[in-house]
């Protein structure tokens, strides 16, 4: 699996026979440091070019410098954090060995490998790390080959090893972060390469809220759909989305655990990954009490992603940047060919095109994920463009059953007692039109300063 972010390849390897033809893991390096459960082997490459060391950015905090014996430190207290979220206790016997060896890096794209291999009658990991790399890569790293060792236990030595959904590894990897970074962040020569330590305030904040982080980036990045958390873009796992991808997959993750037995089901995920050749197949069977299609996570997550932007939406945005967001809001992605060879052309349509042209199906879960939207720029929006978002909010809640809007602490099982009813395309086609008409008279009459209002793009 080599993902571009993390720089990460996870490879079944053919070493066996050369660890057991010399009776020793080939893992290990010089100045081997064993960590205090024997879980971990903690080795370092020499340097062949010793005058020359990369350097993090200047100012940046955002970086760890990794040295052997602080490492076999730092991974046990990563590894006892990660097993804390997932229901595991501290007593629980490990399986497979994890062998990591330090290289100097040679830039701050340095790949992360991660080998495994099935040695007798268990799984052993080798994970080779520069010496210098961000937190974010640093955690996805640890992360990805902890969630391996649990998933594999018991797969044999001939049998499939698990495959890690990204937006487990990163959610799981984020919530480390927020919840112990500063215990299992441990840098030499100071807590944080090429900068502070982190501040005490800072990380009381994220004691107090260990969606802190995922809050500030949310309140001004799109929370991103299970679809789209299914499937992440290269962009996304590139971090070059402002941080939405890694704030949605730990806000997920964050909600599955507060289902009734989160942890436990999550633990049988991770039990079931072997045995299927695709995650969510495994995901259904774990979750199936909750979910038993995409269609039921999806409206699941549309309400607790507007419960937690509900409890701190953040300051109301200006009344042109409220009016570029509505803006933003009302058109539809789209693909199409102009014949059978042509590669696929991105467009954007409107909610009445939308309503007019797209397959049911297509229609409607596009029209779910803008109802869920507008329920959340709705909170930010200056007072004219608010009313507006609630007016097209409500037509396409009419048009698809959904009439009631949610309130902001409705639970997974949320069910209306009122019959729905379902407006027609051409009712709702009207209110649209009369919503859109009543937009344009407030973009060109009401664009004025409004008191208290903060963001950027004043008018």
């Amino acid at each position: 699996m080599n993902r571009p972010r993390l720089g990460c390849a996870v490879v079944i390897g053919g070493w066996l026979a050369l660890a057991v033809a010399s009776g020793q893991p080939v893992f290990s390096g010089r100045q081997s440091v064993n960590s205090i459960s024997g879980q971990f082997v903690v080795s370092s490459v020499q340097d062949d070019a010793p005058f020359f060391r990369v350097q993090p950015p200047p100012g940046s905090t955002n970086f760890v410098r990794l040295e052997p014996a602080l490492l076999a430190v730092a991974v046990e207290r990563f590894k006892l954090s990660l097993w804390r979220q997932i229901g595991l206790a501290a007593d629980v016997p490990w399986s497979g060995k994890i062998f990591l060896v330090v290289h100097p890096a040679r830039s701050l794209d340095d790949m992360v490998n991660i080998t495994s291999s099935p040695f007798l009658s268990r799984w052993d990991y080798r994970v080779e790390l520069p010496d210098l790399l961000s937190n974010t890569r640093y955690a996805r790293a640890l992360t990805s080959v902890l969630l391996e060792e649990i998933a594999n236990r018991a797969v044999n030595a001939d049998g499939r090893a698990a495959e890690i959904p990204a937006w487990l590894l990163d959610g799981l990897a984020q919530q480390v972060l927020a919840a112990d970074g500063e215990k299992v962040l441990l840098s030499a020569p100071a807590n944080q390469a090429g900068g502070p330590p982190v501040s005490r305030f800072d990380q009381m904040q994220f004691e107090l809220d260990p969606l802190a982080s995922a809050r500030r980036i949310l309140q001004n990045e799109p929370v991103l759909t299970f679809d789209e958390l299914s499937w992440p873009t290269a962009a996304q796992l590139a971090g070059a989305d402002g941080g939405a991808y890694d704030a949605s997959a730990q806000l997920f993750l964050h909600e599955l655990l507060a289902l009734n037995n989160g942890p436990a089901k999550l633990r049988n995920l991770l039990a079931e990954l072997p045995a299927h050749y695709n995650w969510q197949t495994a995901f259904y069977r774990a979750f199936h009490a909750d979910f038993q299609r995409p269609l039921d996570v999806e409206k699941w997550w549309s309400l607790r992603v507007v419960s937690f932007a509900a409890r701190s939406p953040g300051p109301r945005w200006t009344t042109v940047v409220s009016r570029d967001r509505l803006a933003g809001m009302l058109s539809v992605p789209v693909e199409f060919r102009g014949d059978s060879n042509a590669l696929p052309t991105h467009a954007e349509i409107s909610l009445q095109a939308a309503l007019q042209n797209l397959t049911p199906d297509v229609r409607d879960w596009q029209l779910r994920i803008k109802l869920r939207d507008l329920a959340l720029v709705e909170l930010r929006l200056a007072p004219p463009f608010g009313q507006l978002a609630e007016g097209y909010r409500s037509a396409l809640a009419d048009f698809l059953g959904e009439n009631k809007k949610a309130p902001a602490n409705a639970g997974a099982n949320h069910r209306s007692s009122a019959m729905k009813r379902q407006a027609s395309i051409s009712d709702t086609l009207k209110k649209l039109d009369a919503l859109d008409r009543r937009r344009r008279e407030i973009e060109a009459h009401a664009i004025i300063p409004l008191p208290g209002n903060s963001g950027a793009g004043a008018p």
